[in-house]
């Protein structure tokens, strides 16, 4: 009995811990140094740098540099940076919006394509081991769900000079500390080899990441990938804005006493334990109603999400908010762990990292900056033109209600495209399953007749 589900259980816990130190506080420190208008741009960075660097990444790691090495040189530089805006934050009278976004921009630059990375590196390792990657890899990825709520608590809850952590630059040094200590174990994890028929000559395009973008000619991943872009464009605007939108009923008096609003990492922990649930359904709902079910649930999940945050309160409508971080573990899970896991069936092993580098241009590159941008400019004409207070809570309810229109209409057309599908998804799921389950077969089978 080999120990590698624990040895990627750890790296899971530290790749995701990383993200959750200030993925969701980072837009309260902003609002408290006065910069919040620009929280946008924060958010809408990783979108810009997930354009490019996964892909980039994800063909280096396929080609020449195996990926546990890549995951490990990454994060050096990822922790590296993140300590440095720390450091200047910490340092600095006042903090200017020019130093720190560029400091950030270089991290989670190199962060980015570690997500994918990571997903390589755990594939591989499983296959390698004679696993089944769909039942296998969800209840490993749960662990970067734990990660992240640990990490995401720490901030809530840690106070120095009667500071918050979620209030204060020392949340990037965290992050930056969990960088440094994931890139040394990285080195530590199995060696997932690159592709000897990748050698030889190649063109601008490959060098690129452009390569990746050949999976469009199949009709199944081009309709995947477009869509993967759609529920994108959704995947950053709670991150970005909900925790400052929770902590601005401090400014009320009426909810200002009220647990909730003095602890917002906190609450919205639950969405990321809610996750932890709903990763360990992924195999079964898979299984059961198939790839394209699972994504309509997804997609009607993000509409609840945001609905329920745009008619609720962190006092007498606090029950919304809890719905709100219940239904995000659906709408987060079903469509990004599933996602993953239908690219890796669906690709070729020579082309592992690069298309789960392409997933991640789709979603966290194209979609999320589409997204954060569009969310930028309603939030800053609807919320933060207002005196703070009542106005800005009822520019924020509206903002809410804004995204929640949007996730219903991607919805709806999603169920129009695939209506004839969803008519007979007994039908497809048992398809889908036999499918799913003769290419891991397959894959398996191929692992073990190599090391033969």
């Amino acid at each position: 009995m080999n120990n590698i589900r624990l040895r990627l259980i750890v790296m899971n816990f530290l790749e995701f811990a990383i993200w959750g130190a200030y993925l969701i506080s980072l837009g309260n420190f902003l609002v408290n140094e006065g910069l919040g208008p620009k929280i946008y741009l924060f958010y809408t960075v990783q979108g810009l740098v997930s354009l490019f660097m996964p892909a980039l990444v994800g063909i280096v790691a396929d080609r020449w540099v195996p990926a546990q090495r890549m995951l490990s040189g990454c994060q050096v530089l990822a922790g590296v940076f993140m300590m440095a805006a720390s450091f200047y934050c910490l340092m600095a009278e006042t903090v200017s919006f020019a130093p720190l976004f560029t400091l950030y921009a270089f991290s989670v630059a190199f962060y980015m394509p570690t997500i994918g990375l990571a997903n390589s590196v755990a594939y591989s390792s499983l296959t390698r081991y004679g696993y089944d990657t769909v039942k296998t890899f969800p209840p490993i990825r749960v662990f970067g769900t734990v990660g992240f709520i640990v990490a995401m608590l720490m901030v809530n809850f840690i106070s120095i000079d009667g500071v918050q952590m979620q209030s204060s630059p020392l949340q990037l040094m965290l992050s930056g500390a969990f960088s440094i200590f994931l890139a040394v174990y990285a080195l530590t994890l199995p060696n997932c080899p690159v592709s000897k028929t990748l050698g030889g000559n190649f063109s601008i395009s490959e060098v690129l990441g452009l390569k990746s973008f050949s999976l469009f000619k199949d009709r199944k991943l081009a309709i995947f990938f477009i869509f993967s872009f759609l529920l994108g464009v959704s995947l950053q605007i709670t991150n970005s804005y909900g925790n400052s939108f929770i902590s601005s009923f401090q400014n009320v008096a009426e909810y200002a006493d009220s647990w909730g609003a003095k602890n917002a990492n906190a609450l919205i922990s639950l969405s990321q334990i809610s996750e932890t649930f709903c990763i360990l359904l992924i195999p079964f709902f898979l299984k059961r109603f198939g790839i394209k079910a699972v994504m309509l649930m997804s997609m009607f999940a993000w509409f609840f999400r945001f609905g329920f945050f745009g008619i609720g309160n962190p006092s007498d409508g606090v029950a919304l908010f809890i719905m709100s971080m219940i239904v995000y573990g659906i709408a987060f899970d079903f469509f990004n762990v599933s996602g993953s896991l239908y690219v890796d069936m669906q690709t070729d092993a020579s082309m592992r990292s690069s298309a789960q580098g392409l997933f991640m241009v789709m979603t966290n590159g194209l979609g999320a900056t589409a997204g954060t941008l569009a969310a930028g400019w309603v939030v800053n004409n609807l919320v933060f033109t207002q005196p703070e207070g009542i106005a800005q809570i009822e520019g924020w309810h509206t903002s809410w209600l804004i995204f929640a229109g949007y996730a219903l209409l991607v919805g709806i057309l999603f169920w129009i495209i695939f209506r004839s599908v969803l008519n007979s998804r007994h039908k497809l799921s048992v398809d889908e399953t036999f499918e799913m389950e003769a290419d891991a077969e397959v894959s398996i089978a191929k692992e073990i007749e190599h090391k033969k």
